[in-house]
């Protein structure tokens, strides 16, 4: 097949925009500390935010960055197997946090 300058430009064209939309995909929302799931699990993006009334079992140095849970290695955000799809703050906490083995 031969192509000429025109359908080249289209086609790369086309391949930039489908590369630059498929790193949009990939970029993951973060979790709102308004989200519902998130209310009830107490989630705090900053883990010195947290009640100590509420959660009386809660210490500053539990942060999702070591919990079991938490899904990315090192950075300022990363996955949780709790809250699918969205990303949560490296220095947050909820009540579910477990120690890292």
């Amino acid at each position: 097949m031969q192509t000429n300058r025109r359908q080249f430009l289209i086609l790369s064209a086309a391949g930039a925009a489908t590369l630059s939309l498929s790193n949009l995909v990939q970029a993951q929302a973060m979790v709102a500390e308004t989200d519902p799931q998130a209310q009830a699990l107490g989630y705090k993006a900053d883990t010195t935010k947290v009640d100590a009334k509420k959660f009386p079992k809660h210490a500053n140095e539990q942060k999702c960055s070591n919990c079991a849970l938490f899904q990315a290695k090192g950075g300022n955000a990363g996955g949780c197997s709790l809250f699918a799809g969205k990303q949560v703050a490296s220095t947050g906490w909820c009540s579910a946090w477990a120690k890292k083995a």
